[in-house]
């Protein structure tokens, strides 16, 4: 029997590209049971090069997927950055030595800077793949699409359950028995498929932005140095250029050197040229800025390449919301501030549980233009801070007052922020992030990411982290603090609240069914540990003995308590509505539950 040559399939989301921002939207839907492909023209997973820091945030990120402890363990933890310029002899000195004090609510004591966990990429997306195959999702390599096609019939693209995106697959290493190639019916499409992505230009989406009018050359190996910092994050700035070295896994580093222009563009087409230098060149260009320290290469170089980068933000990121682009396809900037890989993980963070919660008939299509809007201002603003932090790497400096150099005080000023920590984030007010009521929890600001905290577990007087009471479950977390339950005014507001969101008009009940809940109710309590009875608080807030925490030290004393002081909730305690990314969606006092439910009614679908 002759093989067919074109064979049909229907998926809920297809993935394009099997890059940072490709594998972390395919695990997170994979974990969501949302039918999901994911393809990649690569035959192999890459192993070396590439992006490979990872911001704080990012790990919060990883650690509500459960992924986070695998990454801490094999990767290479920075803890401090050192700033040299050049010296009265010359060559250069240390100037400075800092940790990032304005991430001081990072979740890892190691992770007070803009701290990254260095490892190669190619290890890094091992972590994603391997936490999707007991799933039975797989990356179709040496796969490439060469056509896609979006319904223009207004009905279907409103409707959550069509399949409007037909996509054409062209297997690169087909067998014999196999179909030439295979046109999927997808619901949604997202193309993770890097700066030159196929997905964006199919849409003619623009970038907006220009070219960097510098170029660097990067190397990862292995070398013999008396650079005292070789294995904190360093800045050079020298009278030959700039560097930024960074320690890897094992006893690896990667050095970024400034290259001068001429050395390696094309002064044909303008662009830059690999097989105009060689990474010896790299090398010897960063020995020279680096003396009179000496960095002696042992063995062959693991990766490298020259690089100019523009910095450029897309005009849109989904088209009908149907088709989205994330990481690298939407936005490019220089390695510098060290967001690549982050911003791509986050891009996908945020997508995913929207697709999911639209896939499952929970939320409004409407839901998926808050992608868009959080993600691209998130872009805006990194790549205005990349242009300045970048030219400030860039820039020669200030070796003599009158020179326009620039100083090292105001190069560490600028360094010293938590926009590239992750931490900063902030979405503004949508259908996703109310506005109302912030003073009930100053500490829980609406659209930032909920600051982490120890609490004690009521039953047990069980340490936990608040962050890992919100995992990336696709559940919507609401966080009742109760105040002071032994209190007979308190417990009096605490028990009306109940009433109300009892009631069958309430969002619980609306968007709900009793086998199939769409919220994670998490009680916090003031209360001391030894005396404390969890039992007294109404069903609704203990539907089990896990869910109810109080705020208060654990039994040592040491740390713990405090929460609804560092949260900002006063007595008469609040309702906390955190997303499913882990982000404050609204708040509400606990007298008006009507509050929360015209917050879900905004985009969530009643429940069948």
């Amino acid at each position: 029997m002759p093989v067919p040559l074109v064979c049909h399939s229907e998926v809920d989301v297809l993935i394009i590209g099997a890059g940072p921002a490709g594998l972390t939207c395919a695990n997170a839907l994979a974990n969501a049971r949302v039918n999901v492909r994911i393809v990649d023209q690569r035959a192999f997973k890459i192993t070396t090069g590439y992006g490979d820091g990872f911001a704080p945030r990012t790990v919060e990120v990883l650690q509500s997927y459960g992924l986070a402890e695998r990454l801490l363990k094999e990767s290479c933890h920075i803890h401090l950055t050192a700033f040299y310029n050049p010296s009265s002899t010359g060559g250069i000195e240390l100037t400075n030595k800092i940790t990032n004090v304005t991430a001081t609510s990072a979740r890892y004591p190691f992770e007070l800077n803009e701290i990254e966990a260095a490892l190669h990429q190619g290890a890094i997306q091992d972590i994603f793949i391997d936490s999707m195959a007991p799933l039975g999702v797989e990356v179709d390599r040496s796969t490439i699409p060469i056509s896609i096609e979006l319904s223009k019939d207004e009905s279907e693209l409103t409707d959550p359950t069509s399949y409007p995106v037909r996509v054409t697959l062209q297997k690169l290493d087909k067998s014999e028995d196999e179909p030439r190639e295979e046109i999927i019916h997808a619901k949604f499409v997202v193309g993770g498929d890097g700066a030159h992505s196929w997905t964006r230009k199919q849409f003619d989406i623009a970038m907006d932005g220009e070219q960097s009018d510098s170029t660097w050359g990067v190397v990862d190996l292995t070398a013999d140095t008396d650079l005292p910092d070789i294995r904190n994050k360093t800045y050079v700035h020298s009278n030959h250029g700039s560097l930024i070295c960074l320690p890897r896994e094992k006893d690896r580093i990667r050095i970024y050197v400034q290259l001068e222009v001429n050395d390696v563009i094309d002064p044909v087409t303008g662009r830059v040229a690999k097989e105009k230098i060689r990474p010896e060149q790299i090398l010897k260009t960063a020995q020279k800025s680096l003396e009179p320290y000496k960095v002696i290469q042992k063995g062959e170089f693991l990766w490298w390449t020259i690089y100019s980068v523009g910095q450029r933000v897309a005009s849109r990121f989904s088209i009908e919301n149907r088709v989205f682009i994330a990481g690298d396809a939407c936005h490019t900037h220089s390695p510098k501030a060290g967001q690549g890989m982050n911003a791509s993980i986050n891009d996908s963070h945020n997508l995913a549980w929207k697709l999911s919660l639209v896939v499952r008939g929970w939320a409004d299509m409407s839901l998926l233009s808050t992608y868009e809007s959080e993600r691209r201002k998130f872009a805006l603003d990194l790549i205005a801070f990349d242009k300045m932090w970048a030219a400030l790497v860039c820039s020669k400096p200030l070796t003599v007052p009158s020179s326009n150099g620039i100083s090292p005080e105001h190069f560490l000023k600028t360094y010293q922020t938590d926009f590239t920590s992750g931490i900063g984030i902030h979405y503004q007010p949508s259908v996703a992030v109310n506005d109302r009521n912030q003073e009930l929890a100053v500490g829980l600001v609406l659209g930032k990411r909920v600051p982490p905290h120890k609490l004690m577990r009521a039953a047990d007087t069980c340490p936990f982290e608040l962050q890992d009471l919100l995992p990336s479950d696709f559940l919507f977390k609401l966080l009742v603090f109760t105040g002071d339950f032994s209190d007979p005014l308190q417990q009096a507001r605490v028990e009306s609240m109940v009433t109300d969101m009892q009631k069958p008009e309430s969002f619980l009940n609306r968007y709900s069914t009793p086998e199939n809940s769409r919220f994670d109710v998490i009680t916090i309590s003031k209360g001391q540990k030894y005396t404390f009875d969890f039992l007294r608080l109404p069903t609704l807030l203990r539907s089990h003995w896990s869910k109810v925490f109080i705020d208060d030290t654990d039994a040592t004393g040491s740390f713990g308590g405090g929460g609804y002081s560092y949260y900002g909730v006063g007595s008469e305690g609040a309702l906390v509505a955190v997303r499913p990314d882990g982000y404050v969606g609204a708040i509400a006092p606990l007298d008006r539950v009507e509050d929360l439910d015209a917050y879900f009614a905004s985009f969530m679908r009643i429940a069948a």
